[in-house]
């Protein structure tokens, strides 16, 4: 479902990747370990296609929809949650709202809120953005760091969340710099120095 190969990438003459190689089948749950400024992020985003590679190539099949949560997600501050929610769906004609409203309550987010997201925390912040990676019933989902800010309850209902993306498909491939307790990965990945190694 998803083949990188040979990827390489840097910045300002510093290489963030070297020559990154593997490829992963959907239904599979992967993680991504490695430290803060390991390349994660470059990672996600050239799978995603946000960054292009110095060399190498990402190769998806053609009928794959990437859903992501990179870094910091960005929003329309001055909006709802819901509103933004209904933005990015619209993007693509691909609004479902009583599916996104069930998302929001997974997540303790009230869809009736009037609170722009300027008010938000940092965890309410990544909650919608772990909601907008998978509302669209993306089927290749990328996640960044997605327990940064969040409590004991929401992690339980994002590790509940992801046994439901595997139990339909999903190809999900979780990036973090520890171990998320409760999450049974497939396929365990170390990114170091710019170099991919299995466990």
């Amino acid at each position: 479902m998803l083949k990188v190969n040979h990827i390489a990438k840097s910045f300002k003459g510093k290489s963030v990747l070297n020559n990154v190689s593997f490829e992963v089948n959907e239904g599979q749950l992967v993680h991504i370990s490695g430290a803060n400024g390991s390349g994660k992020s470059t990672l996600f985003k050239i799978i995603a296609k946000v960054l292009l590679p110095d060399s190498g190539a990402i190769t998806i099949i053609e009928s794959a929809k990437i859903g992501a949560l990179i870094e910091n997600p960005g929003f329309l501050e001055f909006e709802t949650g819901l509103a933004n929610l209904r933005f990015l769906a619209k993007l693509n004609h691909n609004y479902d709202e009583k599916k996104v409203c069930e998302l929001m309550e997974r997540f303790a987010l009230d869809p009736n809120n009037r609170q722009p997201v300027s008010k938000y925390s940092v965890g309410m912040r990544q909650k919608l953005g772990i909601i907008q990676a998978v509302m669209e019933d993306q089927s290749i989902i990328l996640l960044d760091e997605p327990t940064r800010g969040l409590d004991t309850d929401s992690i339980d209902q994002f590790i509940d969340l992801l046994k439901i993306l595997q139990a339909k498909n999903k190809l999900v491939i979780v990036a973090s710099h520890d171990y998320i307790e409760g999450i049974k990965y497939d396929t365990l990945f170390t990114l170091k120095n710019g170099t991919l190694s299995y466990g």
